[in-house]
């Protein structure tokens, strides 16, 4: 089965928006099995959109649209389908009572332009979205199948995983088909796949390799006849990755490092306190980002030059010797803020985000510590980009570090 994604909205091409759905909808396809050759964005205008669905429906035997499905008057991805089909919508009456009930629950009066979302033509059924108000569409004729969704991007997955992937399934011949993702951090991508190059080149499972925000994600597919085979293929084929990659893997699927360092902290019974001068809370922040944080996370300081952190309870003399961004000054606040907010643990962070150099010292400059229970570890690094860049990674090279030192890994 070949397919295409084709994303609608005006924003998108103005750069108001960024395309999220597409690559997620990309990888949802290639765990499906389905080759996907063109990726299209499509501004709210029908002539130009029947013409892109032309194209795609004469080289597709999947056409994958999110966007335009909304009740306004510039949503045309139904008056679209309509048109390159030479089909006539017309209300289907259950599908505008459900509409109209989402509005009465919510003690609004529906606008007469929704009722647009209430269309269906011959070759179309509804695809719910109990999340919204724009219904989508799943269209066979003539042995092929359009989908459309919303742009919303969590109306989006959610159609996708509980609507559109099952009837997808239905019609691939009833392979089942299952991924799983292994996390990795502190390597490269183009060093990961050169440490997994072998694997690389299997034809089921297949692996391959995505640089994200938060590390190099390895992607393993296997299909089969049964559920149990094709778990029983990727059980023993992560294993072989496992094997390679040791250490640097730090979760799966939907796991996040802060997450599994929230577990961590849980399971041993730390407790755990912060202190940032050049991430401006950020580290903190992730933290909290895990809903049982609460129960291991004591604080944290944000602090910014020498003066906050003497005024923190930092000994003047290790600025005087060594400067606000060294291992010293890491090290001494790592201390601190594990003592000062009686915690087990204290993670300091201290570097030059830029533009311009700090003491001496180049902007990029980064200096993370960790003291657990009184033993410290230290990362110094470079890092490049910009001061949001500088930020992030920061942050992510911090957490990496404490999740080391969680687990005894040397650094």
């Amino acid at each position: 089965m070949k397919a295409e994604i084709i994303s609608v909205g005006t924003e998108l091409l103005l750069g108001h928006l960024t395309d999220t759905n597409a690559p997620y909808l990309a990888q949802e396809l290639s765990a499906l099995g389905i080759d996907c050759y063109w990726i299209s964005q499509i501004g709210d205008n029908q002539g130009r959109m029947v013409d892109l669905l032309r194209l795609a429906w004469q080289r597709s035997d999947l056409i994958v649209i999110t966007g335009g499905v909304g009740p306004t008057e510039d949503d045309l991805t139904r008056e679209s389908i309509a048109a390159l089909l030479g089909e006539a919508m017309t209300v289907d009456p259950v599908l505008e009572q459900q509409v109209r009930d989402f509005f009465a629950k919510r003690n609004v009066q529906m606008p007469p332009h929704n009722i647009k979302q209430a269309t269906l033509i011959p070759s179309a059924t509804v695809l719910p979205n109990p999340i919204g108000t724009a219904p989508g569409w799943w269209v066979e004729k003539d042995g092929h199948i359009i989908t459309a969704s919303p742009g919303v991007p969590r109306e989006m997955k959610r159609m996708w995983e509980y609507e559109i992937v099952p009837r997808l399934r239905r019609r691939l011949g009833g392979q089942v088909i299952l991924s799983k993702t292994l996390k990795t951090i502190g390597v490269g991508e183009s060093t990961v796949e050169d440490m997994v190059r072998a694997l690389i080149h299997s034809t089921n499972p297949t692996l391959a390799t995505y640089a994200k925000q938060d590390g190099v994600h390895l992607r393993m597919t296997a299909k089969a006849d049964s559920e149990a085979e094709a778990a029983g293929i990727l059980t023993d084929f992560e294993a072989q990755v496992r094997a390679i990659m040791g250490d640097n893997i730090y979760g799966v699927d939907d796991e996040t490092m802060e997450g599994v360092i929230g577990a961590l902290l849980e399971k041993e019974r730390l407790t755990l306190a912060t202190i940032e001068s050049c991430t401006g809370g950020l580290f903190a922040s992730t933290i909290t980002d895990v809903p049982s944080s609460a129960v291991y996370f004591r604080g944290g300081l944000v602090v910014s030059g020498p003066e906050m952190m003497i005024d923190a309870g930092l000994d003047p003399e290790i600025i005087t010797r060594f400067g606000t961004v060294s291992q010293e000054a890491s090290q001494a606040l790592a201390r601190l803020a594990r003592q000062r907010l009686g915690a087990d643990v204290g993670v300091a962070i201290v570097g030059i985000a830029g533009p311009e150099q700090v003491e001496g010292k180049p902007a990029g400059t980064l200096f993370s510590s960790v003291d657990k229970c009184g033993v410290m570890n230290t990362s110094a690094r470079m890092m490049g980009g910009s001061r949001s860049d500088f930020r992030r990674l920061a942050t992510l090279s911090a957490l990496s570090l404490l999740r080391r030192c969680l687990l005894g890994i040397n650094w």
